[in-house]
């Protein structure tokens, strides 16, 4: 399993995720860049992703909704705030409404994605920031972690193939 760490951090709202992978920055870059690709992996396994939109600039937004298994939708999407490829991803997350609007009285974050090189392939690590603390626990509360973990074994198996 690529995931190697996983610190939940209260004091300062975060979750830090980090994961090695055996290939090279700019393949695990293509995850994030292309939209057939992200929606491969993005997401719990028993939540398959449909990307609607993806603008992967700073300003940019990546839209997409995940499928329940009872067919419920759960939309959400991404503010590109800043991109450094293959190197680095920092985007607002956030959930949204049926048209793919954010909805800000949901939590919301900011998540820095960096990816560097190491001698066995690449090295990601996840950060994500809530502004609250009440936010952070709802969205831990809703198994982002379990979900995160899910998603980052479907990356996997990706990349493998």
């Amino acid at each position: 399993m690529p995931l190697t760490d996983v610190t939940t951090d209260t004091d300062n709202r975060t979750l830090t995720m980090t994961c090695d992978f055996p290939v090279t920055p700019e393949r695990l870059w293509q995850v994030w860049a292309d939209p057939r690709q992200l929606e491969k992996w993005w997401g719990p396994e028993s939540h398959p992703a449909t990307v609607t939109e993806h603008d992967l600039r700073p300003g940019g937004l990546v839209k997409y909704h995940m499928t329940g298994p009872d067919g419920e939708i759960f939309p959400g999407g991404w503010e590109v705030i800043a991109v450094d490829a293959p190197h680095r991803l920092e985007a607002r997350d956030f959930f949204a409404d049926a048209d793919g609007n954010p909805v800000d009285t949901a939590p919301q974050s900011r998540m820095v994605i960096e990816i560097t090189a190491t001698e066995g392939g690449s090295r990601m690590v996840n950060t994500s920031t809530w502004e609250s603390a009440e936010d952070m626990q709802a969205v831990l509360d809703m198994g982002v972690v379990e979900g995160s973990s899910s998603a980052i074994g479907q990356l996997d198996a990706l990349l493998a193939a």
